[in-house]
């Protein structure tokens, strides 16, 4: 089953990482690869049981051969989550799209304007990135469900103004986007950033288990526990 469910409403070397997620009730598997000018970080999570899956965040050249992945194990890929819609995590939107026609593209309504109109408001970009809307927009709380794996939207703007955050609460896995890094925190002084809600969206991180995984947009994996004893953004 793959659906959405609303509540009453620094340089990294590019290339597939897998890690294992096993629960008495499900068998998750996560699947990153890293590329793009920002050297971004994409994620493909997988419920092995039922072989249902989704795309997290679409960076240039990255989604290519988490498709090929997919395929290869048997995966089905209705979803692509976008975090938020800064060009490097949505370049390869079209290469999903392109796969999966009938796949679903989702982001909060407040960060369609730059899936709409995609672009760098910093510099030109060497390429271009095909505009489109949202097949359905992220709210805060909403429950995606892939195959046995739920991922609750947590809205964390700050970073972005619909920047959204995912959490698998039964895994203890946080998919981040750029809220949280290693050692570090989304920027703030891009100009549709908002420093307050910025350290209003980082309580949010700050409120789960201590052992939760982060996994960021950028850089590598980390843990709530680490992030909060030594990040010298979170003091």
């Amino acid at each position: 089953m793959l659906g959405v469910s609303s509540p009453p409403a620094g340089r990294y070397l590019p290339g597939l990482a897998k890690m294992e997620h096993s629960s008495k009730v499900v068998s998750m598997e996560i699947h990153q690869n890293t590329g793009g000018l920002a050297a971004t970080n994409a994620y493909l999570i997988a419920d092995e049981t039922s072989g249902q899956a989704a795309l997290i965040d679409a960076p240039q050249n990255t989604v290519q051969p988490l498709i090929k992945l997919a395929r290869h194990k048997g995966w089905d890929i209705p979803l692509l989550l976008l975090t938020h819609g800064h060009w490097d995590h949505i370049s390869d939107h079209k290469v999903y799209t392109d796969h999966y026609p009938n796949g679903k593209v989702l982001i909060h309504q407040l960060d369609e304007a730059k899936l709409q109109h995609p672009g760098s408001q910093m510099f030109q970009l060497p390429y271009q990135i095909e505009p489109r809307s949202a097949d359905a927009y992220l709210r805060d709380g909403d429950v995606i469900e892939v195959g046995t794996l739920k991922l609750k939207a947590i809205f964390t703007p700050g970073h972005a103004p619909g920047h959204i955050a995912f959490y698998l609460a039964d895994q203890q896995v946080f998919l981040a986007g750029d809220l949280l890094f290693a050692g570090s925190i989304g920027r703030t002084d891009l100009p549709d950033s908002d420093p307050i809600a910025m350290r209003q969206s980082l309580a949010k991180a700050m409120a789960l288990p201590n052992q939760t995984s982060v996994r960021p947009g950028h850089g590598p994996a980390t843990d709530i526990g680490t992030e909060r004893r030594s990040n010298p953004f979170l003091s």
